[in-house]
C-alpha cells in the first residue's frame, strides 16, 4: 500500500523565492528535498535546529521565558536518558509522551 502524501504551501516574496531558487542551485539541493531536510532535522529535534528555534522565539516573543527554559531542560533530560540507556527511537517517543503527560502545560 503506497503511504499518503500531504502538500505544505505557504507564500513568500518574489524576492525570497529567487533568493532561495539560487541557494538550492548553488548547494545542487531541490526545493523538495531541502524542505524535506529541515523539517526531518526539526523532527528528530536536533540540537542545531533547535537552538534556531528557540533564538526565533526569544526574538520574537513567541512563548515565555519559563516555558522557553522548562522546554529546554525536557530536551537536555531526553537526550542524556536517550545517552545514558541507549534507547532505539521508539522509546525515546514513549518517554516523550510521558513528559507531555506530566507536564500538559508545555
Amino acid at each position: 500500500m503506497s503511504e499518503i502524501k500531504k502538500t505544505i504551501i505557504w507564500y513568500d516574496t518574489p524576492k525570497k523565492h529567487a533568493d532561495l531558487k539560487i541557494r538550492w542551485k548553488y548547494d545542487d539541493l531541490g526545493q523538495t528535498e531541502f524542505f524535506r531536510l529541515l523539517s526531518d532535522v526539526y523532527l528528530s529535534q536536533d540540537e542545531r535546529i533547535l537552538a534556531i528555534i528557540g533564538e526565533y522565539q526569544e526574538k520574537k516573543m513567541i512563548q515565555n521565558k519559563t516555558k522557553r527554559k522548562k522546554t529546554k531542560k525536557i530536551y537536555k533530560g531526553a537526550e542524556k536518558v536517550k545517552s545514558n540507556f541507549s534507547l532505539k527511537e521508539d522509546e525515546v517517543e514513549s518517554i516523550f509522551d510521558l513528559l507531555a503527560e506530566e507536564h500538559p502545560d508545555l
